[in-house]
This record gives structure tokens, C-alpha cells and sequence, in this order.
């Protein structure tokens, strides 16, 4: 019989408030430090940076993991972590549920198209850059695990979730001791090449008269708050209590998949429940196609999904993702690793500046500037981070950067679901699994510069 006073019924609530309240901390950082407030660092990231030095302090005094004492129930360590892998596929979800406008010109398409392939294309420059440079360790370190540079596209290229996922499954499945807190540094690093690369590159534009800074980062509109026939904002129900009901219907329909395809494929549990943001993408899809049936047949008459709060949702899980997955991270696991990660960290920086350069000017013309900054910063963080990059210069998303972010998900889908499936091969076979990185990136490519290339062998 619990008690009410007892640690094991306030732990996960000790933990939640703790990391609320290190955002609050982060946010009054960001806000009362200039230099903070000029960074662009996400106020997530300095939440968990704050938690990590009070970590820190606390293991020097007492000789303790923090997170693993009594006042949190003595597993908040893992808490962290499973809190980490919950929200990256419950702020997936929230984003699937919310409803497209309009149908998108030939354009646009191909736009969008061109930005989902290059987000695969960067995961894997990140994974061949990534994976060679460990290969090439393990010649100089003993024992070094030669596959943890894959951790790089999914620290860099996909955020915290990601980065623990895989390096959870390595350091279960293939013995990688520290994997996770491995791939959650990454992650971190990642966040400090959005923010110091972004910085540099903004000021160094705006010194040569190629961008103007933006003024107006928060507007808003009563069209995107709140749109016609949808329920009512309060009624017997409120309407963001829907819209958590929805996220979390999908993510148990999610867990079915996942439990079904468990039970089908017994050795690859490990992965199958590794993909649970794929699968989440999967489920919201279909219980938004299901809401779209029940109003078809007229069994609902009015819109339950509602755009904005489902934003809100989202930014919700992820901030709380990216506070919980640094906070995870634990130190002591990564002494002998720091000079690679360091080495990881600002390889995974240039490259993806650079490509991402590239082909922003070669095929974005008529907004270069905003399709780079969203682009690198979605590549070296998360989406939120490329938008709040983005709004340096493009506030009012004025330009089809910012929806370009949002509806890429489904050909980097696509075509990065290979990549998710390599990445399990690369402990057992790391240099068959480099080979196969560089003739895929050859093959996106070629994909991407498809009009240049096949127009100059056409006037041939």
C-alpha cells in the first residue's frame, strides 16, 4: 500500500516539475543575459545545461547521481530517458494531426520534394563523415565502439529522441557502454553548431547588406488561432483536452503496431520500438483520415483538429524532450570520448553549412538566405530550431521556407527509412555500411540536380 508522503508517489512529479522549472530558469537566462539573448540558443538547451551543472555540483558534494537519489524514486535517471523517448513521438504525432490548406502547384511541390531530399542527403554526409571518423578511432583507441559515428545524423540530423534511441540500441544490443549519453551529447553539440553557426552567419550577411533582420518574430492572426466549423474553444469538453486525447488515442494505436510487429519480429524488438515516431506518424495519419470518414459519413459535423493548439503541443513535448534528453546525459560515461565527440561535434557543423550552402543557392534562388538558415538549423537541432533561425529574417514566414519544413517530413519518410534500417548494420559491418552511405548520397544526388543534369545531357 503506497503513501502519500512517500518518494515513490511524488518521484515522476518531483522529476516534471524540476524540468519545467529549469526551462523557467533557461528562459531567465535567455532573457536577462544579452549575450545569451544574441545566441539563439534554444531556451530547452539551457534548461538542460543548467541541470547538468547542478548534476554535476551534487555528485562532487555527496558522491551521487542526482536524478538517482531517494526524492526521485532512485530511477530518474531512466525516467529522463523515457520521458526523452515518449515526447519526440508525441510531438511527431501532434504535428501529423494538424490539417494541410490548399493544394500545392507543381512548384511547390518539387520544392518541397528537393527539401525532403536533402534532409536525407545531409543525414548522410553527417553518417559517412561520422562513420569514417570512428572507424579511423578505432585504430587508435582500444575497444572503441566503430559504429557510434551513425549517432551523428541522428544527434545532428534528427535531435535528442533520435540520439538516445540508437544509442540505446547500441549500447543494449551491441555493448556500447555510454551509447545513449554518447548520442545525447551529440544532440547537444548539435544545438550549439544551430546556434553559434547560425550567429555567425547572420552577422556576417547582415554586414554585407544580403539580409535584413526581422522585426516582427510573433505574429498572429485570428485565421491561425482558430478556424471556421471547428468545436468550440470551451464547451463540455475543452478543446485542447481534444487535441491531447487525440495525440495520446494515436500514440496507443502507435503501441499496437509496435506490440503486433514485436510479436512478428521477435529479433528486431529492439528497432521496431526504436521507430516509435515513425509509427506515431503512421497512427495520427490514420485517425486523422478516420476523423476526416466520420464527417464525411456525418457522424461528426464539425472540425475536432485544431492547428494552433496543436502547435502548441508539439513545441510542448519537444522542449520538454530536449530539457530531459540533456539532462540525461551522463558524464562520467563519456571521459575517454570527449576529444571524438569535440571532433564529431565541429565536422558535423562544416559539412552540413556547407552542403546545405550549396544547395540552397542552386536550387532555392528565390529565397536562399531563408531556406538555408531553416534547413541548417533544422540539421544541426530540430524544426524549431531552423524556425527560430528563420525568423531572424523572415518573421511573418513570408517565404515557402518555413512550410517547406513542415510538409518534407513525408519524402524524408521516404526515403530516409533505409538509412534508419543501415544503421543497425553498422556495428556488425561498418565499412560495408560506409560503402552503402556514399552510393545512396550519390544516388540522392543525382535525384536532387536531376533538372541540371539530365538538361546538359538533353542539349547533348
Amino acid at each position: 500500500m503506497e503513501n502519500f508522503w512517500d518518494y515513490s508517489v511524488w518521484g515522476v512529479i518531483l522529476l516534471f516539475g524540476v524540468l519545467l522549472g529549469s526551462l523557467l530558469v533557461g528562459n531567465i537566462l535567455k532573457k536577462g543575459l544579452p549575450f545569451l539573448r544574441n545566441s539563439l540558443i534554444p531556451t530547452s538547451v539551457l534548461g538542460g545545461a543548467v541541470l547538468i551543472v547542478f548534476a554535476a555540483i551534487y555528485k562532487a558534494i555527496t558522491g551521487e547521481v542526482m536524478f538517482d537519489s531517494q526524492i526521485f524514486g532512485e530511477n530518474g535517471t531512466a525516467m529522463l530517458e523515457t520521458i526523452t523517448y515518449h515526447t519526440l513521438a508525441l510531438g511527431f504525432i501532434a504535428s501529423a494531426l494538424k490539417t494541410s490548406e490548399g493544394k500545392l502547384t507543381k512548384k511547390r511541390s518539387g520544392e518541397i520534394f528537393n527539401t525532403g531530399v536533402t534532409t536525407v542527403a545531409t543525414y548522410l554526409l553527417q553518417g559517412i563523415f561520422g562513420l569514417g571518423i570512428t572507424i579511423i578511432a578505432t585504430l587508435l583507441i582500444k575497444d572503441f565502439f566503430s559504429a557510434a559515428g551513425v549517432l551523428l545524423p541522428f544527434g545532428y540530423g534528427q535531435g535528442t529522441g533520435q540520439a538516445m534511441n540508437y544509442g540505446n540500441i547500441y549500447e543494449t544490443e551491441y555493448g556500447f557502454i555510454g551509447g545513449k549519453s554518447f548520442g545525447l551529447t551529440i544532440a547537444a553539440l548539435g544545438f550549439l553548431s544551430a546556434s553559434i553557426g547560425g550567429v555567425i552567419h547572420l552577422t556576417v550577411m547582415k554586414k554585407r547588406g544580403k539580409i535584413n533582420i526581422s522585426d516582427s518574430k510573433n505574429m498572429l492572426n485570428t485565421e491561425a488561432i482558430e478556424t471556421e466549423n471547428e468545436i468550440p474553444m470551451q464547451e463540455s469538453i475543452d478543446k485542447m483536452t481534444v487535441q491531447i486525447a487525440l495525440i495520446f488515442v494515436s500514440y496507443i494505436v502507435a503501441y499496437l503496431i509496435m506490440w503486433g510487429l514485436g510479436m512478428l519480429l521477435p529479433g528486431m524488438k529492439a528497432t521496431v520500438y526504436g521507430f516509435n515516431f515513425l509509427l506515431g506518424v503512421l497512427s495520427a495519419t490514420l485517425v486523422k483520415s478516420l476523423i476526416k470518414l466520420f464527417k464525411k459519413c456525418k457522424f461528426a459535423k464539425k472540425d475536432y483538429t485544431n492547428n494552433f493548439l496543436l502547435t502548441r503541443a508539439s513545441n510542448f513535448f519537444f522542449d520538454l524532450m530536449i530539457v530531459a534528453g540533456i539532462a540525461a546525459i551522463r558524464l562520467d560515461y563519456l571521459e575517454s570520448y570527449w576529444g571524438i565527440l569535440l571532433i564529431l561535434g565541429v565536422v558535423g557543423l562544416v559539412i552540413t553549412y556547407i552542403y546545405n550552402r550549396i544547395i540552397a543557392k542552386t536550387l532555392f534562388g528565390e529565397y536562399v538566405e531563408e531556406q538555408f538558415l531553416a534547413m541548417y538549423g533544422m540539421l544541426t537541432g530540430t524544426a524549431s530550431t531552423g524556425i527560430i533561425l528563420l525568423r531572424e529574417i523572415d518573421g511573418e514566414f513570408k517565404t515557402p521556407a518555413a512550410d517547406n519544413l513542415v510538409y518534407q517530413n513525408f519524402p524524408a519518410i521516404a526515403f530516409g527509412f533505409p538509412m534508419m534500417l543501415l544503421a543497425t548494420l553498422a556495428p556488425k559491418k561498418p565499412i560495408l555500411t560506409l560503402i552503402i552511405f556514399v552510393l545512396f548520397f550519390l544516388v540522392l544526388n543525382v535525384i536532387l540536380f536531376r533538372s541540371f543534369i539530365f538538361r546538359r545531357r538533353n542539349k547533348k
